[in-house]
């Protein structure tokens, strides 16, 4: 677990009310309260004024919320809705103005608010929090890092098991329980096994087909530890490969250490998609690469910045990125690499240690 951070943010919460012209801003959002103030649970509300915080949860969570929310009055509600205690609130402190979390609130929420709080501003603020939430702390670097390295330990016990006629789905499921084995909460997405064709599919769910020998596979693996999360892709064979899937792969690894080469606080998003996308346009695979070349990682398995086409975004120190670029061909197979990085002030840090050869059992 990292420590909460509402103090440390509290004066650019204080300005986000204020150049909104807001008296208090409503989050629904669990990993932004979870970042804000360091609370574990699955239903919690939060209530941000220029002077203070309530957070709101259930009878669930009583001694939960005790232990894990700092910084904040708690509100426990025993029965019924905790978005009624949160208009009562509102109610009581006589706001005027009032954000929410256009990104995170649903329909029914907006209305709730809308129909009990008639002759109240609403104002939806879209990313708020995941702003604050771009750079990591040391301390969250430090839990991203612990999720990295476990997530690759998973990856090697389980690779080196894998044989022919095991079935994709098998495979995804051995390597997710290996994750709870060693210590990991849960996957942090469903585990990608596609083999073959299949591995034409960047999004690709596990089946029951069996592997075969000579054929790529693409594993893309993440798991959640002390709720952070990792995020990695391996592309191997099981047996030989021939000469295409071989230069398939070696083009896909030569734009990854293209793209990582990139990498430093400054540099556009774009650039460093733009460079992964050059090399692979120089082995006539630009086409095959159907989607960006990462995304922010942290308390959510995507996250800002996204390192696509067209994203100005400047890239900070402290941020934690993946750089995956893929080759992805219809009725043969693909390759995707993808390691974790952080951005620093000179360049980056590789925080995946697994090996990038190709992978040949």
């Amino acid at each position: 677990m990292t420590p909460p951070r509402l103090p440390d943010h509290r004066a650019r919460l204080a300005e986000i009310l204020v150049e909104n012209r807001l008296d208090a801003l409503v989050l629904c959002g669990l990993p932004n309260i979870r970042y804000l103030t360091g609370f574990t649970g699955s239903n919690a509300l939060l209530l941000i004024t220029r002077q203070d915080a309530v957070f709101y949860t259930d009878g669930r969570y009583g001694t939960q919320s005790a232990q894990e929310v700092r910084d904040a009055r708690i509100i426990v509600r025993r029965s019924g809705s905790i978005l009624r205690s949160l208009i009562g609130s509102i109610k009581l402190r006589r706001l005027r103005r009032l954000g929410f979390e256009s990104n995170r609130a649903g329909y029914e929420f907006y209305q709730t608010l809308r129909s009990s709080l008639p002759g109240i501003g609403l104002k939806g603020l879209s990313g708020v929090i995941e702003n604050l939430r771009v750079v990591k702390s040391p301390e969250e670097v430090a839990a991203i890092r612990r999720s990295v390295r476990l997530n690759s330990a998973v990856f090697e016990a389980s690779i080196r098991r894998i044989r022919p006629g095991h079935s994709e789905a098998g495979v995804a499921a051995a390597i997710e329980h290996r994750m709870r084995r060693r210590g990991g909460e849960k996957a942090a997405f469903e585990t990608i096994v596609a083999a073959g064709v299949r591995s034409a599919l960047p999004h690709a769910r596990p089946t029951s087909n069996p592997l075969k020998t000579n054929e790529l596979i693409i594993v893309d693996q993440g798991v959640i530890l002390d709720g952070y999360a990792s995020d990695m892709t391996r592309t191997i064979a099981l047996g030989s490969l021939g000469s295409r899937a071989r230069r398939v792969y070696y083009a896909v690894l030569e734009a990854q250490q293209a793209a990582i080469a990139v990498v430093r606080a400054g540099v556009q998003a774009r650039d460093v998609d733009r460079e992964a996308r050059r090399v692979l346009d120089h082995y006539g695979l630009e086409k095959a690469f159907v989607h960006s070349t990462g995304h922010g990682v942290g308390l959510e398995i995507h996250e800002r910045p996204r390192l696509g086409r067209g994203e100005r975004t400047k890239l900070e120190a402290g941020m934690v990125i993946t750089i995956e670029p893929g080759a992805y061909l219809e009725g043969f197979g693909g390759v995707r690499i993808e390691d974790m990085v952080l951005v620093t002030d000179r360049g980056c840090d590789v925080l995946t240690p697994t090996p990038k050869d190709l992978w040949v059992l």
